[in-house]
C-alpha cells in the first residue's frame, strides 16, 4: 500500500489510477474526503505486489500530476484517521512558556524594548514589563512545569507543545542580541522537555531578521536540542513570509523535517486602533491571513511540498475569507497570480491550523473546509484569550465522530510534529 498526497481536489480516481498503473496492477484507489465529501487530494493505492509499490514510490515522489507536485511514500497507519481508537492522547500544540526569570535585557544589550519580569511573592504572580509599562500579568503556570502538569491533568491534556510568548521574538532588535536571547529561551524549553519527555514537546524561536543566524539556530534546535521545530511570527519587520530572504529558513526546515508554527505578532495597524483590545481581536486574525496568503501567493508552499507548516488561531480570518481570496486569484491574476498560478484553495490540504475558534459553528466550518487531518488541538494556554478547558469544544460536540475527535486531539498533532504516539505512552 502506497500513500499519496499533494494533489488537487479535482484530480480524479481514474487519473490517479492511470498514473500509478504504469508500475503494476492497481487493485484499489482510496481517496480521503472532507466532511462535505470533497476530495482532499490524498489517499492510498493498493498494488498487487510490493515491488510495484516500491517502484511507484521511487519514481513518482516529487513528480507533477495535473500541475501539482505529488508526495508518494510508504503507507503508515497514521496517514489516515485511525479506525480503532486507543486510550486518548490529548496533545495541545499551542501553549506558551517563559523562563521563571530573565536577566535585565535592556541593560545587557544596551537598548530599550526588551521584556523584563517582575515577580510579586505575595500573589505568586509576575508582571511582564515593557519600557517601564505593564505589558501583561502572568501566573505561575506561565513558567512552572509542575503547575502546568497539574492543570493539564485536570483537563485531560497529556502533552503540551511549548513555545515562547510572541513578544519575545524581538525581530526588531540587533540580530546578535536576538540570537543570544533565542538561545537562552530555546535552552530553557529544551531543558523542560528533557526533564518531562512524555509531557512536553518543544518549539524554538529564531533571529529571523538575520536568516543566516536563523538557519544556524534552527539546526541547533533540531539537531542539538531535539526540539520538534520552531515558532515564528506572521512577518519579520518589513518582510512578509514570502520574502526571498526568508526562503532559506523554510528550505532548511523542510530538509531537517522540522515543523513551523506561525503565530501572529506585531499586528498591522495597531497604532490606529488602541482601544477595545482591537490589535488582539482584529489585528491578530488579519496577521494570520496575511501570513498564509503570503506563503501561498509567493509560491513558498509550492516550492517546498514537504514543509510542515501550521498556523495559530484556526488560521485567523483566512478560512472565512477563502472565497474572497480565491475570487481575487481568478478575477485579477495580473495582481494575485504573479508568483504562483495555483489556486489558493488547493493548499487547504497542505497547511495545518489549530482548533482555537471559540465558536462551535466556526469549528464545524473549518473542519469541513480543511478536514480533520489538518486541524490540531491548540488552546493558547495559559492566556485569557485561550480555550479555558483545552479540547472541550471538540470532545463535547456530538457533531464529530470519535475518529474525527481522536484525529484532531491527537493524530494531526503527531503528524505535524513528526512524532509517534508510542513516544508518549
Amino acid at each position: 500500500t502506497v500513500f499519496f498526497a499533494g494533489l488537487s481536489w479535482v484530480t480524479s480516481k481514474d487519473a490517479i489510477s492511470h498514473t500509478f498503473s504504469q508500475f503494476g496492477d492497481v487493485l484499489n484507489v482510496s481517496l480521503d474526503h472532507d466532511l462535505e465529501g470533497r476530495s482532499r487530494g490524498q489517499g492510498t493505492i493498493n498494488f498487487a505486489d510490493s515491488e510495484s509499490a516500491e517502484n511507484a514510490i521511487k519514481e513518482l515522489n516529487g513528480q507533477i500530476l495535473e500541475g501539482r507536485k505529488m508526495i508518494v511514500t510508504e503507507h503508515h497507519q497514521h496517514d489516515h484517521v485511525p479506525k480503532n481508537i486507543p486510550q486518548r492522547l490529548k496533545i495541545d500544540v499551542h501553549t506558551h512558556v517563559l523562563p521563571p526569570d530573565l536577566p535585565d535585557l535592556d541593560e545587557k544589550y544596551g537598548t530599550s524594548g526588551f521584556i523584563s519580569i517582575c515577580h510579586d511573592k505575595e500573589t505568586n504572580r509576575a508582571r511582564m514589563m515593557l519600557r517601564g509599562k505593564l505589558f501583561r500579568e502572568v501566573e505561575t503556570n506561565c513558567w512552572c512545569a509542575e503547575t502546568r502538569k497539574k492543570e493539564c491533568d485536570e483537563t485531560g491534556v497529556r502533552v503540551q507543545v511549548l513555545s515562547t510568548v510572541p513578544v519575545m521574538f524581538n525581530y526588531w532588535a540587533n540580530a546578535a542580541h536576538c540570537e543570544d536571547l533565542a538561545k537562552y529561551l530555546n535552552n530553557h524549553i529544551a531543558n523542560l522537555v528533557s526533564e518531562n519527555p512524555k509531557r512536553f514537546v518543544g518549539l524554538g524561536t529564531l533571529p529571523l531578521q538575520d536568516p543566516e543566524r536563523a538557519v544556524k539556530e534552527l539546526r541547533r534546535c533540531v539537531q542539538d536540542l531535539d526540539l520538534a521545530g520552531v515558532q515564528i511570527g506572521s512577518h519579520v519587520n518589513k518582510w512578509n513570509l514570502d520574502a526571498p530572504e526568508l526562503f532559506p529558513v523554510f528550505q532548511e526546515a523542510e530538509r531537517l523535517g522540522a515543523c513551523v508554527f506561525v503565530h501572529p505578532w506585531d499586528m498591522m495597524g495597531q497604532e490606529d486602533m488602541p482601544k477595545y483590545w482591537l490589535p488582539w481581536l482584529v489585528g491578530m486574525p488579519a496577521e494570520t491571513s496575511r501570513a498564509i496568503c503570503s506563503m501561498v501567493f509567493g509560491g513558498v508552499l509550492e516550492k517546498l511540498p514537504n514543509l510542515r507548516i501550521g498556523f495559530a488561531h484556526a488560521g485567523g480570518s483566512f478560512p472565512a475569507t477563502i472565497g474572497r481570496v480565491e475570487k481575487g486569484f481568478k478575477c485579477r491574476p495580473d495582481l494575485v497570480a504573479i508568483d504562483n498560478n495555483v489556486n489558493p484553495r488547493n493548499y487547504l490540504n497542505r497547511i495545518y491550523i489549530d482548533s482555537l475558534t471559540h465558536d462551535l459553528e466556526m469549528l464545524k466550518y473549518v473542519v469541513g473546509l480543511f478536514g480533520p487531518r489538518r486541524i490540531m488541538l491548540g488552546s493558547d494556554y495559559p492566556f485569557p484569550l485561550g480555550e479555558d478547558e483545552p479540547g472541550k469544544m471538540i470532545e463535547e460536540s456530538d457533531f464529530f465522530s470519535e475518529e474525527e475527535k481522536d484525529q484532531m486531539l491527537t493524530g494531526t498533532a503527531l503528524e505535524f510534529l513528526g512524532l509517534s504516539r508510542e513516544k508518549f505512552l
